[in-house]
This record gives structure tokens, C-alpha cells and sequence, in this order.
């Protein structure tokens, strides 16, 4: 008697991945360190953003996202707005063709159903439609994992992102807030699960314990502009989040702290330098960390963080150490509060630096206790992230044997 050879699952991976934005990586590699230990035999590639910097990085084989090279350049010209139309009709085409080829196709987090950052409906949204419809049409589930989602106003955008989710086979949300936006736009959420951010299963270094005088602040800077409804007051609002933040800098320096400034996307470096050349002292420095763990490991070092972007405050909480968080969407005070921190929120739009100081002064009084509380937290989180991925192994493999263990022992 012959026996079938087994054939390997092929896994597709999808998103704005490889594009330079750390917390989008950082979601990436910890999907693909549940599958290389719970499916090591899968078969995985990426239609993604950066192709090129995913392969280099990960390992895997990787194709555009886009089959119009310039998308996400502004279209002023004739030929320009040509090319971007056709490269939309062309990759129906593209993304169908791709997701054929898989068994399963995975989200891995990142706000993909949200705009809280300016965003056009034409865009990713588009993409993420184009994916979750093929998905549907060519019978290959698409799983959004741990995502991010938000009310949206702009009726384009909100269709396509409520379509996208309808079509998906798998969801769940990074937060209660998410899947409450979801509801609120029509989807039927009654099956769907709330877990912790993906990038709560990657290892983190243990922070040290303060002892001396006050040690390095870290400040994890943003492009910060306002959101997609506040594109009138864009720069507003981005001169008052600069100015609050080189005056928190400046007293910061005036009372002998270290502050070691940190980006999570290519596009912050610009806040970096007008910090830099605001407060002339050899007390701040800069960093570029190319990772989650680059940005864990100077976090670890510090006594304390102050952050803006998603994923800086995951990697502050990450690894143990106090942050007060820079709030530009829901997602980050639901953060706070689930992790235990949800007094040490300040608004990002309306930066006041007499406020943020008094409330970092807070922060730092109460370092040893929220140590223990984060200790507990990240246990948590780090166990609900185990029960998702198990679910995720059952849900979407079922006829993989180590889904079949699974089962036999629950």
C-alpha cells in the first residue's frame, strides 16, 4: 500500500511590511515564529510593501504589494494618474493570482482596519479589500490576526474596511475598542476574540533596576501630524507636539537626565533633528533601532520612556520599564489601561509640557510598584497570546497533525 506524501501548507503573509515601520515588522516576525514552531513545514511568503528589505530580514520569499511602483507618491501629472489607475485594474489581478497559490493567507496585527493616521481609501484600504474578497471568492481563508480597527468617517474608506473584515475568515482585535469599532460599522463581531498586540509574544530583555541618581529617559519620537479628519490642522497640530516635546526635552537636560531619542519608522527622523537642533546639549542623543528588539534593548537601559507610537509603548511595557504615553488614538489608552499605566496618558494633539513633566514626575515616584505591575501584566498577555495561537492552529489547520494533538488533548 502507497501512501500520499504530505504536502506542505502554503502560507501567504500580507501587509505593509518591509516599508520601514518597526511595529509592522515586529507583528511579522511574531507570526512567523509561531509557525516555524508550530508548522515547521509550512511553505511561507509576503505580498508586502517592502519585498526586497522582508527577504533580506526574514528569510522568505516576498512579492510588491503594488504593481505600480509610485504608488505612494502624489500623482500630478497625466501619466502618473494613468499609471495609478491602471496599477489598481492590474492588481485585482495580481492579488488574486497570489492568494490562489495558498492555503491560508495571515494578517499579522498592525491597524489595518483603521485611519487613524492620514489615509486614503484607495490606498492599503484598497488592498486589504482586494486581498480578504479574493480570499473569499477562491476559497482561501484570510485570517486578520490581532488587528487593529477604528471608527472611520470617510464613507470610502469605512465601506471598503467593513468589507474587507466581512470577507476575512478569522478575526480578532488587539483591543475591546477595536472590535467594538468593527461592531459599530456593521460586522458581526459575535464570534470574534480581543487578544493582546502580536508583538507581546517576541522575547524581551529584562530591565535592570534603577539605583543611583536618575538615569536616561527614553523618547520614542513621531512624524506626528493629527489623524485622518484633522488634515486641516496637520501642521497645527504637529507644531504644537514639536514644541511640547523640545520644551519637556530642554528641562529634562536642565536638571542633568540623560534623554536618548528613539524613532519607529524611517519618517520620524525629522522630529529627531528638529529636537536635536532645538536643545544644544551633549546629554541628548539619537538612535535609529532597525528592530523591536533594537528598540527593547535601549528601552531596558533606561529609567523610564516616554513614547507616541503604538508599538514603542509595547516595547517599553515589553520589557518592564514605566512609560507615560504620548496618546494619539484609542488604541494607546486602551493599551495603558490594560497593562496597568492608564493614568500615564497625555494627549498627543495638545502637548503641554508643564503637564507631561508633572506627570512624569508622578510616573517616576511610582517606578518600583509599576515594575511589579508590568511583570504581571506581560505574564498575562504573553499566556493569552499562547491560547491564540493555538486557536489559530485549530482554526485555520485543521488537518495539520500537530492541530490534530491539539484537539486529542483539549
Amino acid at each position: 500500500m502507497t501512501t500520499t506524501p504530505h504536502k506542505p501548507l502554503r502560507v501567504g503573509v500580507f501587509g505593509l511590511l518591509g516599508s520601514g515601520n518597526l511595529g509592522n515588522d515586529g507583528s511579522l516576525e511574531a507570526v512567523l515564529g509561531y509557525l516555524r514552531t508550530d508548522h515547521p513545514d509550512a511553505e511561507v511568503d509576503a505580498l508586502c510593501g517592502g519585498p526586497e528589505a522582508v527577504t533580506e530580514r526574514f528569510r522568505i520569499p516576498a512579492t510588491r504589494l503594488h504593481w505600480n511602483r509610485s504608488e505612494y507618491r502624489t500623482a500630478s501629472r497625466a501619466g502618473s494618474v494613468a499609471a495609478k489607475g491602471l496599477g489598481k485594474l492590474v492588481d485585482v489581478f495580481r492579488t488574486a493570482s497570489w492568494v490562489r497559490r495558498h492555503d491560508v493567507v495571515i494578517v499579522p496585527g498592525m491597524g489595518v482596519l483603521e485611519a487613524t493616521l492620514p489615509l486614503r481609501p484607495w490606498g492599503f484600504p484598497y488592498s486589504l479589500f482586494l486581498l480578504c474578497a479574493s480570499g473569499r471568492l477562491l476559497r482561501t481563508p484570510v485570517a486578520l490576526v490581532s488587528v487593529g480597527a477604528a471608527e472611520i468617517r470617510s464613507r470610502p474608506t469605512r465601506a471598503l474596511v467593513r468589507w474587507s473584515a466581512r470577507c476575512a475568515a478569522y478575526r480578532s482585535y488587539r483591543d475591546a475598542p477595536s472590535r467594538d469599532a468593527m461592531r459599530a460599522m456593521g460586522v458581526d463581531t459575535a464570534r470574534d476574540e480581543v487578544y493582546p498586540d502580536l508583538a507581546f509574544s517576541l522575547p524581551a530583555p529584562r530591565a535592570g533596576t534603577p539605583a543611583g541618581p536618575p538615569g536616561t529617559v527614553c523618547l520614542g519620537v513621531m512624524d506626528f501630524h493629527g489623524g485622518n479628519d484633522d488634515r486641516a490642522r496637520a501642521d497645527e497640530i504637529h507644531r504644537r507636539y514639536l514644541d511640547g516635546t523640545i520644551r519637556f526635552v530642554r528641562t529634562l537636560t536642565d536638571e542633568g537626565r540623560p534623554v536618548r531619542i528613539l524613532t519607529g519608522d524611517q519618517c520620524d527622523t525629522a522630529v529627531v533633528d528638529a529636537i536635536l537642533d532645538a536643545v544644544d546639549s551633549p546629554l541628548v542623543s539619537a538612535a535609529e533601532p532597525a528592530s523591536l528588539a533594537d528598540l527593547m534593548d535601549e528601552m531596558a537601559a533606561a529609567d523610564t520612556v516616554v513614547a507616541v507610537r503604538y508599538h514603542n509603548l509595547i516595547c517599553a511595557l515589553k520589557t518592564g520599564v514605566p512609560v507615560l504615553a504620548l496618546c494619539y488614538a484609542t488604541k494607546s489608552e486602551a493599551l495603558m489601561e490594560r497593562m496597568g499605566l492608564g493614568a500615564y496618558c497625555h494627549p498627543a494633539r495638545e502637548v503641554d509640557a508643564d503637564r507631561l513633566l508633572e506627570q512624569f514626575r508622578a510616573l517616576e515616584k511610582r517606578s518600583a510598584e509599576l515594575r511589579r505591575t508590568l511583570i504581571e501584566s506581560n505574564r498575562t498577555a504573553a499566556e493569552q497570546l499562547a491560547a491564540q495561537f493555538t486557536a489559530l492552529t485549530t482554526t485555520l489547520f485543521p488537518a495539520n497533525p500537530h492541530a490534530k494533538a491539539l484537539r486529542e488533548t483539549a
